[in-house]
């Protein structure tokens, strides 16, 4: 009985991982559906239409950041600490604030982006031609904001159902008007090369085509989640006509707190991302002076179309954990449980570490199979990249994480300053890699795993001195790493051995794909590294037990 009593406690307790293990499940398909709709994607309109997509998207991503990007974690940061303490009726004026704000805000990154389209693509980047692919960007930037505060709203309640559906609708119609358009307009671009004696504006305007599909999609999810507010709305009436509260918060003190909470989080995560752009420029700039301008373009279809594409993919379980982390810390922090906090910050950094470092280990052994079964043509450039730089996973996995914690724990400016830091550093190394070393594109590839490594590093000090707090280490870093290795082992030899009997790459690669799961999974349960109070405490664990107990891994 003690235990049962245990057992239910800790899965009370690791209910941000259950929440946080949803939305990284739906990242994952989200972003596998990102995947499969970016083979036809480059397929139509090449490395060089890649090159201008992911330029405009570039600065598409900067102004989410400044406009909506911060608008899920704050306000679900705001809602969770009045609902931990049943303030229903301030819980709603803070989403009506955060809609106004989004009207605001979302307008003028709206704005910025299709009136500083022209100057964006010509001085900043030298791609004159992604100057479509970028205004048609421009609407959705306003569409984001709304989407932003609602997504944020749900997961303040604790769910994060509503926003893992809307993503998955918001994807899926991403990628059926995406490739639909951009092959209709490389179409339409053939014909405008013949009128201007030009050879660039297929590319142009297929990734123009391609940004539309964004559009469309964010759309979708945000009437899904108008729809579900609809819903929701006898609820809330509810809530609000029970509230005791005595006090009733101003809507200038909400605006007011929104903007303390809002504003960290941009520059922290503005600051965080903002390397990606600061890479495109600096690279571009660079080749320019070197004399390799003309290959500056397909180099960076093949880094941000390729390599980034693939190891974005486990970085969404990180992206994830951060999502729930926030407000079950800012409960946590409400409730000043400080055993909980702890607890809290250990696993979902353990579980991200779970996660992370078998991917890089499987994306570095498996990377030539990987390439041949999702692109065509000649990958040995991305094949290359991504077994030098599969690190990069661990470290930003690490440092996302470790950013949240420290955004839950209401140490807002931390975040910045090592943001900061590391971007300084990461800019110097970059140079001195471009300009001295002549590393190409290596280059960005090599001062990108350096910039995650400077975060984890100041990160941890941030945290170890807030909290005096240190993460453990066999279970979180030593024990998934032996496992990892194991499990990179049998995966390549799986796939030699299958690509030796069939010779197919496809049957090779899933093969090894599925042998490296099983693999893993047993040794993590032989090693310790997870027990069966924190199986029990994830989504399905109950049926993991049962194969556990009948596979006699669990004593």
């Amino acid at each position: 009985m003690e235990k049962s009593r245990r057992r239910s406690r800790k899965k009370k307790s690791s209910n941000f991982i259950i929440q946080g293990s949803i939305l990284a499940v739906t990242s994952i398909i989200v972003r596998l559906i990102g995947i499969l709709y970016r083979i036809p994607l480059i397929n139509i309109i090449g490395d060089e239409g890649m090159g201008y997509y992911n330029t405009a998207f570039n600065i598409y991503s900067i102004m989410l950041l400044l406009s909506s990007y911060s608008l899920p974690l704050a306000v679900s940061k705001m809602i969770a600490f009045r609902m931990a303490r049943e303030q229903y009726s301030n819980a709603q004026r803070i989403l009506r604030a955060s809609l106004f704000y989004a009207t605001v805000v979302g307008g003028i990154g709206a704005a910025i982006t299709w009136f500083g389209a022209d100057y964006i693509a010509s001085e900043l980047f030298v791609m004159p031609m992604c100057v479509y692919a970028l205004k048609t960007l421009a609407p959705t930037v306003w569409i984001m904001a709304y989407l932003g505060v609602y997504r944020g709203y749900f997961q303040g309640l604790g769910t994060m159902v509503p926003t893992s559906f809307s993503q998955v609708f918001e994807q899926i119609i991403n990628a059926i008007i995406s490739v639909t358009a951009a092959a209709a307009l490389f179409q339409y671009g053939l014909k405008a090369n013949l009128v201007y004696e030009a050879a660039d504006y297929p590319y142009a305007f297929g990734a123009a085509g391609s940004t539309i599909g964004t559009g469309a999609g964010a759309l979708t999810a945000l009437l899904f989640l108008l729809f579900l507010m609809g819903s929701y709305r006898k609820v809330i009436k509810r809530q609000v006509h029970r509230d005791v509260t005595k006090r009733m918060e101003s809507y200038g003190q909400i605006t007011k707190i929104l903007c303390l909470t809002v504003v960290p989080v941009i520059l922290s995560t503005a600051v965080y991302n903002v390397s990606t752009i600061i890479d495109n420029g600096m690279f571009g700039k660079c080749m320019e002076k070197l004399g390799q301008g003309k290959e500056y373009i397909a180099l960076w279809g093949i880094y941000s179309g390729k390599y980034r594409l693939l190891t974005n993919v486990p970085m969404a379980i990180s992206n994830a954990l951060s999502s729930s982390l926030i407000p079950a810390l800012s409960r946590a922090v409400a409730s000043k449980n400080r055993g909980q906090i702890s607890s809290r910050i250990s696993m979902a950094i353990r579980f991200a570490m779970v996660v992370a470092i078998p991917a890089t280990v499987g994306l570095t052994v498996l990377a030539g199979p990987v390439h041949g079964l999702l692109f065509s043509g000649d990958n040995a450039l991305s094949i290359k990249m991504t077994i030098v730089g599969s690190t990069a996973v661990v470290f930003f996995s690490l440092s996302t994480v470790t950013n949240a914690v420290l955004q839950g724990i209401n140490h807002m400016k931390l975040p910045i300053r090592n943001s900061l830091i590391s971007l300084v550093l990461h800019v110097i190394c970059l140079w001195v890699m471009m300009m001295v070393f002549h590393w190409g594109i290596y280059s960005v590839v090599y001062s990108n795993i350096l910039f995650g490594f400077f975060m984890c590093i100041l990160n941890g000090f941030s945290i170890r001195h807030c909290l005096h707090y240190r993460q453990e280490v066999l279970k979180t870093f030593v024990l998934p790493t032996i496992a990892s290795g194991i499990m990179g082992a049998a995966a390549y030899g799986t796939y030699r051995l299958v690509h030796m009997v069939v010779a197919s790459n496809a049957v090779g690669t899933l093969a090894a794909m599925a042998v490296a799961v099983i693999v893993y999974g047993i040794l993590l349960i032989k090693l310790r590294c997870i027990d069966e109070v924190e199986l029990y405490g994830m989504p399905g664990g109950a049926k993991m037990v049962r194969v556990a107990h009948k596979l006699h891994l669990l004593s």
